[in-house]
Parts: C-alpha cells; structure tokens; sequence
C-alpha cells in the first residue's frame, strides 16, 4: 500500500491493482496533461493535472466500492477503471477533444488500444482482470460501471471540488460524502436513495454555476479555439497524425507546435497569452439554428466567407461554435416513494438550469485586436446574426454596443 497526500481529499491510500498501475506510462504521462486545459490563463492556480484527478476518481471509487458492499474482482476491475479512465485523454484535456474525435474517431473514453497493447494490459492481466472488461467500465458498459462513468458517477463528484479548489471559486463546492453515502444499487443500476432529490440537484447547480465562470469563460473558450486551430495546422502541414497527438501529453504538443513554421506563431500567442479578442459574441437566440448546427466543414468555409468579407487573411478569422446545452446529470436515478424515477421528472430546477445555460450559450467569433471591427460586421453580414447593429451581449443576453461592451470589461471575472 502507498499512501499520497493530495490537495482535495487529504491522505489516499492505494493499493492492490491500482497500485501497480500507477507507475505505468500511460498512468504517469497524466502528470503532464492539465485537467483544464487553457483555464489557467484564466485563472492561474487552475494547473491541476489528470493525475490528481485520477486519484481522486480512485479514492472517491473506493468509497462507494465499500458503501455498497461490492468486493472482490468487481471490486478491482472498478478500482482499475477509476485510475484508468483518462488515460484516453489528448493533452490539454478536453481542448483537444473534438478534434481527435473527428479525426480519429476515438472519444477520450476509448481506451481499448491504450489498455489492450502495453504494460496496462500487462498489469491488468497480472491481477486476473480482462482489458477489454475494463475498457467496458470507462465507456460506461458492464456491471457498476456507474459508479465511474453515469450520471451521478465519482468523476464528477471529483472534478467539481478539485476545479472549484484550484481556480478559488465556491462555485463547485458539493458533499461528495454524502452523495456517496446516499447511492444505492437498484437491479444493478444505481440511484441515490429516498430522499435524495437535493442531493442529486446539488450537482447540477455546482456544474451550472462553474459553466460561465470556469469552463466558459470567454478567454478560456478563446485561446481553446486557437488551440484546435493550430493543432488542425500540424496535422496538416507536417507527418505529424492525430493518432500520435492524442498520446502527447501538453509539453509534447507545445514543443511541435513551437517547432513547426506554420504554427510557432500561434504556440507563441497562447504562451504569452497574446490572444485573439472577440469580435462577435451573440446568444442562441441571435443566431440561426443552421448555424447552430453546423458541422467542422461548413464553419471552416463560413469562416474563409467572413475572412473575404472582411478584406483580411483567412488565419485572421476563427468561428466558435459550441454544442447545444446539454445535461447527461439530469438522467440521475433518485427513488421517490418507492419508484426509481430520473431526476428530470422528479425536479423543478432542471428546467429551470436547462434554461440557464440556453441563456448562457454563446457564439463566438475571435480575430487580433487591430481587425475587430472589420470581421465582426463582415461576420454579421455572412452569418445572418440578429443583432440590430450591435455585435456583443450583455450578461443577459442583451446586446450591447462595442464600446459600451469594452466599458463593461469583457464581462468575466478577469480580463
């Protein structure tokens, strides 16, 4: 047994196949993966890594391992997956995401090659568990698998705290003790017992509340853009493959992008945090459902319409288009009077949270400071925005004249 102090959840002991996965290359290359990816030039504390999280998930796991009374090679298997489960991850964590997935086809919890072919498998196989059963838990199929990756699974019940610890927020303050205490398996599936309808909201609120603050923050969504724009630039200037990027960790990726002509402009501008500005920054109700929608190949031709709209270079233009809100915590299983119902059906606040981050959504189109004029009417123009003339928002989606907008500070808690 290894015992390590971690800034969340004080002491964790591990041991047993965890143990033994820990010092893997796979495992240790998270040291080196930042769980927020750009969120510190944002907030400068927020360099927590992937490691400490998957200690967390494992610590948390174990918890409610022996709540619910589960032992043995279940037991284990879950105990691998929680240590494991972001191994799957590109660097700079979920920046990255979307475009592996386009390229690849791999979500970060795809993890069969990373636990089938190395000394994972190794490991696992060492203590008598299946990779490919493992796998199944990450992905959220096999028995317990809830306990890491469901609705109300200890990932998030770590995540929240430990990113709400690191960037000083109160935001993402839950009892993740209670919630664990409070689980229970029902014909194998698991729900929070009677009573717990609260407890279930209260992740929904902490995730509600960091949204803005933390994980959209429009300087975060800014220099995230930027990211995906140059590491699409690598791949197709250089032999470098997505393939390869996604077992990167963040140092690996600045280095090729510092070394590469194409992109060392770019890698220059996010480490000197040099970034574009927002040169329209518009609600789900300002712009068009086609919009909305679109996929990678319509928003990179919208953003070469807008760049030749605007007189500029094509470089000069990024398009960011997020997913519609969605809410995966609110399929949470709460017992209500002897009934498993979902917490979408049991509770009021769920659409009323659903409706905040309808609120909350915001397109984004980002250019250097000298061009934001330009592009943002040449992006009015080619997007077909509702926007009366006026290109940014207010807190509450009320649009604001560019200057007024400047006045306000960028609306965020820093610039």
């Amino acid at each position: 047994m290894k015992t390590i102090k971690d800034s969340v959840h004080d002491h964790i002991e591990v041991a047993g196949v965890a143990l033994s996965l820990l010092d893997t290359p796979p495992v240790q290359r998270l040291r080196h993966v930042k769980q927020l990816g750009t969120v510190e030039l944002v907030y400068p504390a927020a360099n927590h890594t992937r490691f400490e999280h998957s200690l967390g998930v494992y610590h948390l796991a174990c918890e409610a391992l022996d709540h619910l009374g589960i032992g043995g090679r279940n037991a284990e298997r879950v105990r691998a997956a929680a240590i494991l489960h972001d191994v799957g991850h590109a660097p700079y964590s979920h920046n990255l995401e979307p475009l592996v997935e386009r390229r690849t086809g791999n979500a970060h919890d795809d993890v069969d090659d990373v636990l089938e072919t190395n000394e994972v498998a190794t490991v696992l196989e060492a203590h008598d568990l299946d990779p490919w059963r493992v796998a199944r838990l990450i992905a959220g199929e096999g028995s317990y698998a809830g306990i890491v990756s469901g609705e109300i699974d200890v990932d998030r019940m770590d995540y929240l705290v430990r990113d709400a610890h690191h960037t000083g927020v109160p935001y993402g303050t839950i009892d993740h003790g209670r919630l664990i205490r409070e689980l229970a398996l029902d014909d194998g599936e698991l729900v929070l017992s009677e009573g717990n309808v609260q407890t279930a909201e209260s992740l929904l609120v902490a995730r509600a509340l960091m949204n803005p603050v933390v994980y959209n923050h429009h300087v975060a969504r800014i220099s995230k853009a930027m990211l995906r724009r140059a590491v699409d630039r690598l791949i197709e200037t250089s032999d470098v493959t997505a393939g390869e990027v996604r077992r990167w960790d963040d140092h690996d990726l600045h280095a090729a992008l510092r070394g590469t002509p194409e992109t060392a402009e770019a890698a220059e501008r996010i480490a000197t945090r040099d970034l574009y500005k927002r040169a329209v920054w518009v609600g789900m109700e300002g712009a068009p459902d086609d919009l909305v929608d679109a996929d990678f190949a319509t928003r990179t031709d919208l953003e070469a319409q807008i760049a030749d709209d605007a007189g500029v270079d094509p470089d000069d233009v990024i398009l960011d288009v997020p997913p519609r809100p969605s809410m995966r915590e609110s399929d949470a299983k709460v017992r209500v009077r002897g009934e498993v119902r979902s917490l979408a059906e049991q509770s009021a606040l769920v659409e009323a949270l659903r409706a905040a981050q309808r609120e909350q959504w915001r397109l984004g189109v980002y250019t250097t400071a000298d061009l934001v004029e330009a592009v943002g009417h040449a992006a009015e123009r080619t997007l077909g925005l509702s926007t009366e003339g006026d290109r940014l928002t207010d807190r509450t989606g009320r649009f604001m004249p560019l200057d007024e907008f400047e006045a306000d500070g960028g609306r965020g808690p820093t610039a």
